[in-house]
């Protein structure tokens, strides 16, 4: 048994009677969307654990092996990937498959109310389907003049949000899932594109800075499964007249900007240009 197509379902009804994004206060830049969600799974009648903030999942499921990690997405802004705070984006966490749940809404409103411009919830392996790795962070010292500096080896994530990599997304409700989890035909949900990964030939193995010159260097080692073609199927409710959805051609995303260059980039292209 799963629940995401009743969770799916209940965000797309509350879209289409304009339920509103409540900030509850102008502080409240990251969790606001995250709320929003949390109100569509209490109005299925599911029960969900009350976790802490930056708690991975979000939303974990009291009585189904599933959890749901939350990305509110301004726009326009930065909308063809994200940040994975220290937790790299995959479709299973312990015993739990994890599904995103990527909603758009507008940068600039007025007032503390803003409506959701579309979403999509997609399973975590259409982001990446490796399950083995366990991030873990560490550090060192020795370093400075004195040899008594910490450094931390903190591991930040990005990965593509769907926005990249599948076309006809934007102004939409649609739901992605593994293909054999065979939802088509399921009361509520119509089909509206098959959509497939292949995994890369090659992936990095390891890394090493060099203080001397700030250079990053990677190791590349062959994909134990390399070519393994993973399918996905994309949904919409049934009572949604949207068109169907495919993936876009095959490219690599633009190098992610040093921490120092954030302030001088251009804005982002909308999700129908990427």
């Amino acid at each position: 048994m799963v629940t995401v197509v009743s969770v799916f379902l209940s965000c797309y009804e509350a879209m289409q009677r304009g339920e509103l994004i409540h900030r509850r206060s102008r502080r409240d830049k990251e969790f606001h969307f995250q709320d929003w969600v949390g109100e569509r799974i209490t109005e299925t009648g599911l029960l969900w654990e009350e976790t802490k903030r930056n708690k991975y999942p979000d939303y974990i499921m009291i009585d189904y092996l599933e959890g749901y990690e939350v990305k509110g997405l301004e726009a326009p802004g930065r909308q063809a990937d994200f940040d994975c705070n220290s937790q790299l984006a995959t479709g299973r966490h312990g015993d739990r498959s994890v599904y995103y749940i990527f909603g758009r809404y507008p940068k600039e409103f007025e007032g503390d109310q803003f409506p959701v411009l579309d979403l999509v919830i997609c399973h975590g392996d259409f982001l990446n389907a490796h399950h083995h790795y366990v991030h873990k962070n560490d550090s060192f010292r020795d370093f400075g003049s004195y040899g008594d500096i910490l450094v931390r080896d903190r591991k930040m994530y990005v990965a593509p949000t769907p926005y990249a990599l599948v076309d006809g997304l934007a102004s939409h409700c649609t739901l992605i899932a593994p293909s054999e989890d065979a939802f088509t035909g399921v009361d509520g949900l119509r089909e509206v594109g098959s959509l497939v990964r292949t995994e890369a030939d090659r992936i990095a193995a390891e890394y090493t800075f060099d203080f001397r010159d700030n250079s990053l260097r990677t190791v590349l080692t062959g994909n134990p499964t390399a070519g393994s073609v993973r399918t996905f199927t994309a949904y919409r409710a049934a009572s949604d007249p949207a068109g169907s959805v495919a993936m876009k051609g095959v490219r690599r995303l633009p190098r992610q900007p040093l921490l120092d260059e954030i302030d001088e980039l251009p804005e982002p292209p909308s999700p129908d240009s990427l």
